[in-house]
């Protein structure tokens, strides 16, 4: 099998897309020579010259050396064929998404590289073991994962299929590591492991607009101010676009014998359907046309701010917020004051009907999360409008409130708990270890911690409770707890814990 460690390793580049051209850039960065090749007559020279642009541009800025550029001009060569690829000891396909077409560009390869070139695909979820059927030596034959924008994103993913070489993976890691990038290994699956993790987080928020207990605004809103995501669910979509995330979750959780965890909802295939693809196209989630009111994820009120309240189950974070704010604690059975409480996993009438509280006054706040920037209040059907206003009047007062329909888990619990109890999953069938998971969901989704860090934080014994509760609450299966979070929790360990 080629040394992939060598400085003096012929890299190939079939594809100079986005994805072709990025990798091309950091691999010739690296100190290897690179031979890009495209299809297209002239993409590859484009890819090219827009490389070289970019890196004049940040020698201008200081952000590069002149010697840095040098050594990437002479190392970035185009070639027109792909006879022309015959030397390289590796070659990294970065083409169409598509299974057919990669399968017939490898069979090609095969027949032009020598017997122990290492073939790569960049494809972010066919399965590798599907794009090598077929071929001699499948030993050589991985997955090299880099993400969108390529010189920007850290995280590669290298994926091993059950013939793959140990050699080969090891090769790959280290040329990964040389290219400046933060490798994790990965078994081979549909959607590897960020695509397949990644559902989570836009999945349940879809579900959550899907049951009408919160509004896009609100859903991004939250996760943002209350979870610390750089950017809501909704929004993330927008930007990367419906026409790629739609056919990945429909992909990914076909794949999945349809597993509920995995699914979307009809909003997400409508908008894919009539070609509301985000703001590529103007409108998708949001309205990005001129002129096009962003909706406001904040409650406001004019009613006269709450004063006295009682307090239903008050745990720590409960009564601490009501001496933050200086109210007065009445029995829940004076009849009149709203009636905080704070479940978890629980909606409002799940909650008055296991503790007889009255649910007209019922006011729960999700307090599971950070309410610093901004706090969710919800009410149950026929709750008592003045008690709702009172609360929000008052909240409103020092921080942003958004007041949602009655929902188990909220919000904010039900992402997270779905997200770490993903990555739970992803630990229990061996996707990956728990810190490669961790990482490759931090460094590949700008996710602020890793799931099964999010677990520790949370506590594993919470997110089962909130999982068991929202299962018990909507009998859907969606919900249902990972064995791996199971175990932890009723153990008291670590979500890292092997």
């Amino acid at each position: 099998m080629t040394d992939l460690t060598h400085n003096d390793l012929v890299i190939g580049i079939v594809g100079a897309g986005a994805m072709g051209s990025g990798i091309a850039q950091v691999a010739a960065a690296s100190g290897r020579t690179v031979l890009l090749f495209d299809q297209s007559h002239g993409a590859a020279s484009t890819a090219r010259a827009g490389i070289i642009t970019r890196m004049e541009k940040r020698v201008a800025e200081g952000k590069a050396t002149q010697d840095a550029f040098d050594m990437l001009v002479a190392n970035l060569q185009v070639v027109e064929s792909l006879a022309a690829l015959a030397g390289c000891g590796l070659i990294v396909e970065a083409i169409i998404e598509d299974l057919a077409a990669k399968r017939a560009l490898f069979a090609e390869l095969a027949a032009i590289v020598a017997n122990d070139a290492v073939l790569a695909s960049n494809t972010s979820s066919i399965p590798i073991g599907a794009i090598a059927s077929g071929l001699l030596n499948p030993s050589r034959i991985a997955g090299l994962h880099f993400f969108n924008p390529v010189p920007v994103m850290k995280l590669v993913e290298v994926i091993r299929t059950p013939d793959t070489a140990d050699e080969v993976v090891d090769g790959l890691t280290h040329l990964a590591r040389e290219m400046g990038r933060v490798p994790v290994e990965v078994r081979d699956t549909p959607g590897f492991l960020v695509n397949f993790g990644g559902r989570a987080y836009t999945t349940e928020g879809l579900a959550i607009v899907h049951e009408n207990a919160a509004t896009t605004a609100q859903v991004d809103a939250v996760m943002r101010d209350c979870c610390g995501f750089r950017m809501g669910p909704f929004e993330l979509m927008d930007l990367t676009g419906v026409d790629i995330n739609y056919p990945v979750t429909a992909f990914v959780h076909q794949s999945h014998f349809s597993d509920p965890r995995l699914r979307s909802t009809p909003l997400h295939r409508y908008l894919f359907d009539v070609g509301q693809l985000g703001r590529k196209t103007g409108r998708g989630f949001f309205d990005y046309r001129e002129g096009a009111n962003r909706p406001s994820a904040d409650a406001t009120s004019s009613a006269p701010p709450a004063r006295a309240v009682s307090l239903l189950e008050a745990g720590e974070a409960l009564v601490a917020l009501a001496r933050e704010l200086e109210l007065t604690v009445l029995p829940a059975d004076d009849g009149v004051c709203p009636i905080l409480c704070a479940p978890i996993g629980e909606d409002c009438a799940a909650l008055s009907e296991r503790t007889g509280a009255d649910h007209r006054r019922l006011v729960a706040l999700d307090l599971a999360v950070n309410t610093t920037r901004r706090i969710t209040v919800m009410t149950a059907p026929e709750a008592d409008p003045a008690a709702r206003d009172s609360v929000v009047a008052l909240l409103s007062q020092s921080r942003a409130v958004t007041a949602i329909a009655d929902s188990p888990g909220f919000i904010a619990q039900r992402i997270c708990a779905m997200i770490a109890n993903l990555g739970c999953e992803m630990a229990q069938i061996g996707l990956a270890t728990p810190q490669d998971i961790d990482t490759a969901m931090r460094l590949g989704l700008n996710y602020p911690s890793g799931p099964l860090e999010m677990t520790d934080a949370m506590g594993a014994d919470q997110l089962y409770t909130i999982m068991t509760q929202i299962q018990r609450l909507t009998g859907d299966d969606r919900y249902r707890p990972s064995q791996w979070l199971r175990r932890r929790a009723q153990l008291g360990l670590s979500a890292m814990a092997s």
